[in-house]
């Protein structure tokens, strides 16, 4: 509920503040007062775009402040979302600069504009007859049906099943699309899969086979190297072993008249164990060497392999062969893989395309049952505003596509006339006739679900005599529910309001101004009576205003 509204520096408004309260609130004035002026500053407030010329006086900033008492509107939730902080009594607040920059805050935190019309519509619905055109939008139509079906519940988890369902056809979309694409590369795929699956490589083994290929290349000059080798250690007159024989025979014989002898015995000792060792190494090695023409053929042949298979794959070792194979393993896997795969997923979008046909049938069900009811209740209604041969012709229509709010197309047809055809309501109702209709319709949705304040801009406009009374009943049942304000020419309406404010123009310094007052209950009967005679009131204007009063 609005609370509060204080406006500075906007349009032709230096200063103005108000508060309104519980019920009908009555706002009247003549024409070019400034009606308009007091909407926008509320729709500035709510987010609407500004420029300098919101500002009265271009030097100084302007600001809009609006008070709302949202206990009982269960806002903590998209509050929580909008990441502020919920306050019962929550303040926005708009300004202006002179530069031309816009602030806006919500409790003191600032927020961007789509964080104000969020806002918006749990707030405040601001509805002219130009807003009548909403009638005729499809969306528009379903959520009254919904509000008085109570489908809400129902719609938001068909919503989230509905995104489930769309995520998973785009995601088997995205695998057949990759599968088709792999198949065109899987024949190649596969022959280099096969090619370094039959080349079984193995980590080092590129290293090994380079290291015995030199060797075999230098067979001679190993075999040479090696008997010479074994000639220079054990050749009987000047072999090394002999010599070292010799040298620890000599040694040996003093070597117990001085430890220092005796320990370079045990040294020349220890490097004939060694030699001794070394040499039967070399024994053995210069058997082992032969010369196998087989061998290095086969070990050229497996290096040239691996040559071409580095080169075939841009690599420079086994391991990033071994990497290229894995790689090419899961691809081939991927298509031979792929209708499992495929089958799996349309799997899951069947499920959840039950799931969705279930939720979608429970709210098909749901609105049949409640649209006889408000075609009664909307046709009653207008009859008593008036149009006693209003006729509707509402029908769900079955569709196999899974819409945005379920499963259902929806026919909303109008007969103004007795005997007349249905058609659609932008194309067969007048304004004035869509003005009553979306007053009947937020008649009956006040009275089924929490609504915000409803600020009515004259959408009696063109109406008088019976069915501005009715109007204004309309109006006053509908202030039971929710915070009801109206802006109006008709003093039928206004004598109905539980507070009434009067916009006027005046003089400061030289420069118009628009200002607001809350009327008394005198200044009310008179202002009732100008509206009824003019600005000469006369005393049965007087008379026919406190009768209306009363």
């Amino acid at each position: 509920m609005l609370t509060h509204l204080s406006i500075h520096n906007y349009a032709l408004i230096n200063q103005l503040t108000i508060d309104f309260t519980k019920g009908l609130s009555i706002i009247t004035g003549e024409t070019g007062a400034g009606k308009s002026i007091l909407l926008g500053a509320l729709g500035l407030v709510m987010g609407n775009r500004a420029d300098l010329s919101s500002l009265k006086d271009t030097e100084k900033k302007c600001i809009i402040e609006a008070q709302f008492s949202v206990e009982g509107y269960a806002l903590q939730e998209l509050f929580e979302e909008l990441d502020l902080d919920y306050e019962q009594e929550t303040i926005i607040r708009r300004e202006i600069l002179p530069s031309g920059k816009s602030r806006a805050f919500v409790n003191d935190t600032p927020v961007t504009l789509s964080v104000l019309n969020a806002l918006k519509t749990k707030l405040i619905d601001i509805h002219s007859q130009h807003q009548t055109m909403q009638l005729s939008d499809v969306s528009f139509q379903f959520s009254v049906i919904d509000a008085l079906a109570k489908n809400q519940a129902k719609i938001a988890s068909y919503k989230r099943g509905l995104r489930t369902y769309n995520k998973l056809r785009k995601e088997l979309k995205a695998l057949q699309e990759e599968t088709e694409k792999s198949k065109e590369q899987y024949e190649y795929n596969l022959h280099l899969f096969n090619e370094l699956e039959e080349a079984n490589l193995k980590e080092g083994e590129q290293e090994i086979l380079e290291e015995k290929l030199d060797k075999l290349n230098n067979i001679e000059e190993i075999k040479l190297n090696l008997s010479e080798a074994l000639g220079v250690s054990i050749n009987e007159e000047i072999g090394i072993q002999t010599l070292l024989n010799s040298l620890e025979g000599r040694l040996q014989k003093i070597s117990s008249f001085s430890k220092q002898y005796e320990e370079l015995a045990n040294r020349v000792m220890s490097v004939k164990i060694e030699l001794d060792d070394v040499v039967t190494e070399l024994e053995s090695a210069n058997e082992e060497v032969e010369f196998n023409p087989n061998e290095i053929e086969e070990l050229n042949d497996r290096l040239q392999l691996i040559y071409n298979l580095q080169k075939k794959h841009s690599a420079s070792t086994i391991i990033e062969l071994q990497e290229i194979h894995a790689s090419l393993s899961e691809k081939v896997a991927q298509v031979e893989d792929a209708g499992g795969i495929v089958a799996q997923k349309e799997g899951e979008i069947k499920d959840v395309a039950k799931k969705l046909d279930e939720v979608a049938k429970m709210i098909t069900t749901s609105r049949n049952k409640v649209i006889p009811k408000l075609k009664k209740e909307l046709e009653y209604l207008l009859s008593e505003l008036g149009m006693p041969n209003a006729r509707f012709a509402i029908e769900l229509l079955s569709s196999e596509e899974y819409l945005s709010n379920g499963k259902d197309n929806l026919q909303f047809l109008f007969s103004a006339n007795k005997g007349g055809n249905f058609g659609e309501l932008k194309k067969v109702a007048s304004g004035g006739e869509l003005s009553r209709i979306m007053l009947s319709i937020k008649k009956i949705l006040s009275e089924n679900i929490q609504l915000p304040t409803i600020i009515f801009d004259e959408i009696d406009t063109g109406v008088s005599g019976e069915v501005s009374n009715k109007i204004a009943k309309i109006m006053q049942d509908m202030s039971a529910h929710m915070q009801v304000v109206t802006i109006t020419h008709l003093p039928q309406i206004a004598s109905k309001g539980v507070q009434h404010y009067k916009v006027f123009k005046g003089e400061e310094k030289g420069v118009t101004t628009s200002n607001l007052k809350l009327l008394s209950d005198d200044e009310r009967i008179r202002e009732i009576a100008e509206m009824l005679s003019g600005k000469d009131v006369s005393e049965s204007a007087l008379t026919h205003a406190k009768e209306l009063l009363n």
